[in-house]
């Protein structure tokens, strides 16, 4: 069933441009020159309950502007949204219940108060009964492990406390779709972990439709197994994770330490050698010979330590961008 569906969405917008210096300026006053730029332009997609996809693409791609009109922030210019069947743009009441966007470069909280004050604002808002507000406030708090700074002053909070909170008061009201926008920017290595973790669990727990957008391939490779990559307003890619790395690299890596100096023209008919400074040697093999070729290593050369490498998602997706430019 078709939570979120997108049908040859655009979104375009008229942009001053002005000359530099004060003569600029003056012209600009009697005749304003405008250029339209398409941040959207004619995409389609589906999303299904409970799906938890990753939206990704470079900067000025057009992800977030795609977020701010499934959720109701930005009209479009052309095409038809439908998010649990209401048109976003009218903002009802019910649809604005049910849905929340987070973004990591914005927030919500009251820097002088403790996050409560705003989670009971939110209560009030999307007027949650009294017993239903304590127990899903308990279960993000635990999910979360944030028993112990509730009632700290938001300035008082680290920024990975601050986006937890933000997390928090995003999601009091229970809604069935999230639209994530970087939530982990700006977060060290192990509160990214921590958030990913709570994100996989919110997900699992309440079947929640998730569209996350971040620049942190980790987040996008351990947490969804669908990926739309868009580029220039435009969908480039959409589909498994794992069909993306075998269309853009078919090939994996072994590294191997060798324990006895061997002829490069040797190794070379296993597969292309991508280095080989003795002891180390990397070579790149189809991904259906990983194993036997790594099986021929074994057999033929002295080897102290062998691995088999999939190629890093950061270097796929970089791949993709390149091959799709404008």
């Amino acid at each position: 069933m078709s939570i979120i569906s997108v049908s040859h969405l655009s979104k375009h917008f008229q942009v001053h441009k002005k000359e530099p210096g004060l003569s600029g300026s003056v012209r600009s006053l009697f005749l304003r020159k405008y250029e339209t730029v398409r941040a959207i332009n004619d995409i389609s997609f589906d999303i299904n309950e409970g799906e938890l996809v990753g939206f990704i693409g470079p900067n000025g791609a057009g992800k977030t502007t795609t977020l701010k009109c499934l959720s109701g922030l930005l009209y479009p210019t052309n095409g038809n949204i439908l998010v649990l069947g209401f048109n976003p743009y009218e903002r009802k009441t019910e649809f604005l219940k049910n849905i929340s966007l987070v973004m990591g470069q914005k927030n919500q909280l009251w820097w002088d108060l403790p996050a409560t004050d705003t989670f009971l604002l939110n209560k009030e808002i999307y007027d949650i009964p009294d017993e239903k507000y304590k127990i899903v406030l308990e279960e993000l708090t635990k999910l979360l492990e944030v028993e112990d700074i509730l009632k700290m002053p938001v300035k008082k909070l680290s920024l990975g406390q601050r986006m937890k909170m933000e997390l928090m008061a995003s999601l009091i009201h229970s809604p069935n779709v999230l639209f994530l926008d970087e939530p982990t920017i700006g977060l060290d290595v192990l509160m990214q972990k921590k958030l990913r973790e709570f994100i996989r669990e919110y997900n699992i727990r309440f079947k929640a439709t998730i569209i996350l957008t971040s620049h942190y391939m980790q987040d996008v490779e351990q947490l969804c197994k669908r990926v739309i990559i868009i580029n220039f307003g435009r969908i480039i890619f959409d589909g498994l994770l794992s069909s993306l790395v075998e269309k853009y690299s078919p090939y994996k890596k072994i590294r191997a330490v060798l324990a006895q100096y061997a002829d490069p023209k040797k190794i070379d008919r296993l597969g292309k050698i991508s280095r080989f400074e003795y002891p180390e040697l990397i070579l790149e093999v189809p991904n259906k010979k990983a194993n036997s070729t790594a099986a021929s290593i074994l057999k033929n050369f002295q080897v102290e330590d062998i691995t088999i490498e999939d190629p890093q998602i950061e270097d796929v997706i970089a791949k993709v961008y390149r091959e799709n430019k404008r």
